[in-house]
């Protein structure tokens, strides 16, 4: 929680006591309703603050909590809660929708509108496994003011200038102590009496990572599809678009629109953005989206060169929870007997990234996942148009080698090819371990498919020439492998999808 502040009232909306919810779509409703009311609160607040000019706050409805002096503003996060008393008899090949024993399970909820459909589901799945109803009401946890404004609407700028308190004397804000990946990591250790968590992460740091991905990938997070293409390279972004425009102009009834950055949106049927969006300066790490109505279509987010980018944007990605997010990128290969356009399909991973040291120790097996690596060889088969034995000659399944320095061919090369040969690693490049490991640490089924474009330790160099020719030849077909692997993990079941393997022992019963 914030830092305790010595101010005579508390000005904040009137207290919602938990209520009981038998039906998910109701206990949602209720979730919205709560979080439109205390973030138009805090809205109104700051309003009030801006038109007395800087003044303090004149009280703008609510209770007071005690007389005179300054009032600061608060208003809490919604809060859904389930209380088992039993050690309910579950379907033991479910991953999740279900809590581990007894207890009092409890999680903040932001945004219910932009995850209605995953809560409705999430919800669902409690109510149908333990037979108890949920509740609904206000958490402990008040709003930071940053994130009670819309789609990353900044707080900060000239008015608060005229401001002669600080801001964090009227009103929450952001707090690092409590914006932290303690559940997902395994790390959380409660306090006596205090709930469980029900789900992975804090409403806090889902906001924070939302106001992120807006800042990042120039693009709203409401956006964002539930399955995930990484790329490193440009070529694959102006080969997405150029598909992705071509299937709005053609009226394809699978896609309803493309969104490029800037949130420029090209709708079915039309032939480009018209004058939909914000402008087209790219950000860091640009997001494209084929977007259909059930956030079931695929975003393809280039990542540029390095793990720091890949830990960045999948960090930040992983609060929408998607079903599946695949690297494809171009990796230095290490064999002799590779060929420049040949494809590695990863089963494992050398860890050198050192980005996830913290989070998720080297010594953590990150394992190949059965459903992606099929859909992923299977999709190399359709689009190749080569099978078994003849399929070997163009792909290899192997161990890649994920690490920090780019230049690592400028180091003594006795050490790397020394480590390179007992890790039996084919492949060499800069984020494809750290993305499948933070999929694992987050419990996002994950999978890499990389191209070979260059072999340094046998004399073949990517050379400018040399690059193009190989680009223009090998990325549309790469980048179709990659479509047609994640239109089939789609087609797949969820429950198949989010198998058991990427759970521990005592997991959050939210996916």
């Amino acid at each position: 929680m914030n830092a305790v502040h010595l101010l005579s009232s508390m000005n904040r909306p009137e207290a919602l006591p938990f209520e009981p919810f038998q039906d998910a779509r109701a206990a949602v409703d209720r979730l919205a309703e709560i979080y439109a009311r205390n973030t138009a609160f805090l809205r109104a607040a700051f309003r009030e603050v801006l038109k007395e000019g800087a003044k303090e706050s004149r009280r703008v409805g609510g209770q007071k909590e005690d007389g005179g002096g300054p009032e600061r503003a608060r208003a809490y996060y919604p809060a859904i809660r389930i209380v088992v008393e039993t050690y309910d008899p579950i379907d033991t090949r479910l991953s999740y929708g279900h809590v581990a024993e007894p207890g009092i399970y409890q999680t903040t909820i932001t945004q219910p509108e932009l995850f209605r459909d995953y809560l409705i589901e999430q919800v669902g799945q409690l109510l149908q496994n333990h037979r108890v109803a949920v509740e609904v009401g206000e958490s402990d946890s008040p709003i930071p003011l940053h994130f009670a404004f819309p789609e990353g609407a900044y707080v900060e700028g000239e008015h608060l200038e005229a401001l002669k308190r600080p801001l964090r004397d009227l009103f929450d804000v952001p707090d690092l102590a409590v914006t932290d990946d303690a559940i997902v990591n395994g790390s959380w250790r409660g306090k006596e009496g205090e709930p469980k968590p029900l789900a992975p992460f804090t409403a806090q740091r889902v906001d924070y990572s939302l106001h992120r991905l807006q800042h990042y990938t120039s693009t709203a997070p409401a956006h964002f599809q539930n399955f995930v293409l990484f790329t490193n390279y440009q070529f694959y972004v102006d080969e997405f678009c150029a598909r992705a425009r071509a299937l709005m102009a053609s009226g394809n009834e699978d896609y309803e629109m493309l969104v490029e950055p800037g949130n420029r949106i090209t709708r079915r049927g039309e032939n480009g953005p018209g004058d939909h969006g914000e402008g087209v300066r790219l950000p860091q790490m640009p997001a494209y989206h084929l977007v259909r109505g059930d956030h079931s279509g695929i975003t393809l987010v280039n990542i540029g060169v390095g793990p720091s980018n890949a830990k960045t944007i999948t960090d930040h990605i992983a609060v929408l929870r998607p079903h599946a997010w695949l690297m494809l990128g171009h990796c230095a290969g290490l064999r002799d007997s590779q060929r420049l356009g040949d494809y590695v399909l990863a089963h494992g991973y050398v860890r050198e990234d050192h980005v996830l040291d913290a989070d998720l120790p080297t010594w953590v097996p990150v394992p190949a996942l059965a459903e992606v690596q099929v859909a992923l060889e299977q999709a190399v088969e359709e689009v190749a148009g080569l099978s078994g034995w003849d399929l070997k000659r163009i792909m290899r399944t192997g161990t890649v080698a994920t690490i920090d320095n780019r230049n690592w061919e400028l180091r003594d090369h006795v050490e790397l090819v020394e480590r390179f040969a007992q890790s039996r690693a084919i492949a060499l490049d800069m984020e494809s371990a750290t993305i499948a490991a933070n999929g694992f640490r987050f419990r996002v089924p994950y999978g890499t498919l990389l191209c070979v474009s260059d072999k340094p330790l046998h004399g073949e160099l990517k050379l400018p020439g040399m690059a193009s020719v190989f680009y223009r030849r090998q990325v549309n077909q790469h980048l179709e492998i990659g479509i047609r692997a994640l239109e089939r993990l789609r087609d797949m079941p969820p429950e198949r999808l989010h198998s058991r393997k990427l759970r521990t022992f005592m997991e959050t019963a939210f996916q």
